[in-house]
């Protein structure tokens, strides 16, 4: 979701550069950081950006260098006129000599000078879009340079994920055997081997053995990561729905080590939550 874009428009008197960046954001942000003269276009420059990037911070900035100054100062004359007039009065009335300092005077009042701001001119404001258009498409190429390399890692996350969950299986078998093993043990040092049920024994066995079952966990996991798969291979915006999927992943995998009653498969299972957590950092880059 990351990416910046410059292009600069060069017209006669002016040269204007526009800078566009994105950062990572749930939803589309802008911040528009634009001359007067733009202002009125301020709505139109928002509506073109966001037809084209979906989400992200983005920051636009706009700055322009005039050649030939357009902006000139102008005497505002009726004004002077009107200041020259009263402070003449008031020199007579207090019978001063400032005929030679009176201008100088009220050129430095208020208004003496005015501004005058030139309209933005269409031609400009269409070569200025043209441009914004340009930048905005080198940031979504940035967008997507760093897509192809969030994909890249994203699958092998997964593939990494999967690979550890088939691990799981060499496990299993030594996995009941252990529990077994234990619960004899345990049953015999405060029991006494002698006053064990063996048919109520493998009764309550079975039944405690299905609640540690893993099969489930397993299936979902797998399927969680082929959809997860799928979704990256599918067109944008699909960050959100990845997103959701790697909360699917998590449960899975946290159940699975809440089972799993053994330190190889609870081992595994770490090493998964790592891969996990790296894709759910990735993922909020993915629009």
């Amino acid at each position: 979701m990351t990416g910046y874009g410059k292009s600069v428009a060069e017209i006669p008197q002016k040269k204007i550069s526009i800078e566009i960046k994105s950062l990572n954001s749930k939803s589309l942000d802008l911040n528009a950081r634009l001359p007067w003269l733009y202002k009125e276009k301020e709505s139109e420059m928002r509506n073109l950006i966001s037809q084209k990037l979906d989400r992200g911070k983005i920051d636009l900035t706009i700055n322009f260098d005039v050649f030939d100054s357009e902006i000139v100062p102008v005497i505002n004359k009726s004004v002077v006129k009107n200041y020259f007039s009263q402070l003449k009065e008031i020199a007579g009335e207090l019978n001063i000599n400032a005929d030679d300092q009176l201008l100088s005077t009220i050129m430095r009042l208020p208004d003496a000078l005015k501004t005058e701001k030139p309209e933005l001119e269409e031609e400009e404001w269409i070569r200025v879009r043209e441009k914004l258009n340009e930048a905005i498409d080198q940031l979504d190429g940035y967008r997507i340079e760093e897509g192809k390399s969030l994909e890249a890692d994203l699958i092998r996350a997964i593939g990494k994920i999967l690979t550890l969950l088939q691990g799981i299986e060499e496990f299993e078998g030594d996995r009941i055997k252990k529990i077994r093993e234990r619960l004899n043990a345990s049953l015999a040092e405060n029991v006494g081997t002698e006053n064990i049920d063996k048919n109520r024994f493998e009764q309550e066995l079975i039944f405690y053995l299905e609640k540690l079952d893993i099969n489930e966990e397993k299936v979902r996991l797998k399927k969680h990561c082929e959809y997860f798969l799928e979704k990256i291979a599918s067109l944008p915006p699909n960050g959100k729905i990845l997103n959701f999927i790697s909360q699917e992943i998590g449960r899975e995998v946290n159940t699975i080590g809440s089972k799993a009653n053994d330190a190889s498969i609870q081992k595994l299972v770490v090493m998964m939550k790592d891969e996990l957590e790296k894709i759910k950092e990735q993922s909020l880059n993915v629009l």
